[in-house]
């Protein structure tokens, strides 16, 4: 297992403060697409856990099937970073967000299945990674004071992931070659050292209840046994 520090992650109460601040996006109502913009590519970072590299490449057609929101998100080959193609389910809170985005951008602007769906003037060409890191860093600064970078909403997808599901999973929706680059996410914080020892407690007091029970029926049958004698 490597020996590397676990990534830095914000949890759901700053998830929902840095997804706001995408969506108001610091500036008048005529510029409110653009947030709806950002809030939908904060949601695909932390909801399907894209690496910025592959936001900045969908296309129309990997969000939306006949104008409608997919349900599972196809990663083609030709986006992902290591070539491999991979699918993340769409969240409910991906879906609100691909709707919205659909509504106020796609609707109003002349695109078909192989534009680009995030620009910032022509589907044609595509926002940069610099650009999204910038806009992440931006709404950071203003609900936390401080800068985070795109990747840290991927990590924090995949810690959320492995709470409740097993490695296996979360290396393929991560789109990991090798199972040790998921292992880095495994490092447990004190919650989840203080959760552990309660579950087996909670695990072995079960137990012990369910031996005393036996142990009680067992004697019982007994009782009866020796009675009918």
């Amino acid at each position: 297992m490597s020996n590397a520090k676990p990534p830095k992650t914000i949890d759901f109460e700053q998830q929902l403060q840095l997804l706001e601040a995408l969506l108001r996006n610091g500036s008048p109502p005529k510029t409110a697409r653009k947030g709806i913009r950002n809030h939908l590519m904060g949601c695909l970072m932390l909801d399907a856990g894209l690496r910025v590299g592959e936001l900045v490449k969908l296309k129309h057609s990997h969000l939306y099937f006949n104008s409608v929101p997919v349900k599972s998100l196809i990663l083609t080959s030709s986006i992902t970073k290591n070539h491999r193609e991979r699918s993340v389910h769409v969240s409910t809170r991906l879906a609100g967000a691909l709707r919205q985005y659909f509504s106020t951008w796609l609707l109003t602007d002349v695109v078909d299945d192989d534009s680009y769906c995030f620009f910032v003037t022509h589907p044609d060409r595509p926002i940069t990674t610099r650009q999204v890191e910038n806009i992440i860093k931006t709404a950071a600064l203003k609900v936390f004071g401080r800068r985070i970078n795109p990747h840290m909403l991927r990590h924090t997808f995949a810690s959320g992931l492995l709470r409740v599901t097993n490695m296996r999973t979360v290396q393929e929706l991560l789109g990991h070659n090798c199972i040790t680059s998921t292992q880095i996410y495994t490092h447990p914080n004190e919650d989840d050292k203080k959760k552990a020892i309660e579950d087996l407690e909670t695990e072995v007091n079960h137990d012990v209840q369910d031996f005393k029970n036996l142990s009680r029926h067992a004697g019982e049958g007994l009782s009866s046994n020796e009675t009918g004698n």
